[in-house]
């Protein structure tokens, strides 16, 4: 899937939400729905490295699938 650069995706902006993760201002659950996008989309392990471990971790932990879908209640657990 080819994503344009400002592409709105879900009601995210993904370029506004990068650069708000990058400098700290995106909320935990617009966090987890970037990269749910990211992983979807294949574009995760595409960019730097942080972005592949973070992925990583996520898919670890159980709060995202491979395939991108949002364990929301996983999240609240961890969240708790």
């Amino acid at each position: 899937m080819k994503t344009e650069i400002g592409a709105t995706t879900g009601g995210i902006d993904m370029v506004d939400a990068i650069v708000r993760y990058e400098t700290g201002n995106l909320s935990t659950e617009e966090t987890v729905q970037m990269f749910a996008y990211l992983i979807k989309s294949g574009t995760v392990w595409r960019l730097q490295g942080s972005y592949g471990r973070a992925a990583h971790q996520m898919i670890v932990d159980g709060v995202i699938s491979r395939d991108g879908e949002i364990n929301w209640e996983r999240l609240g657990e961890l969240n708790d």
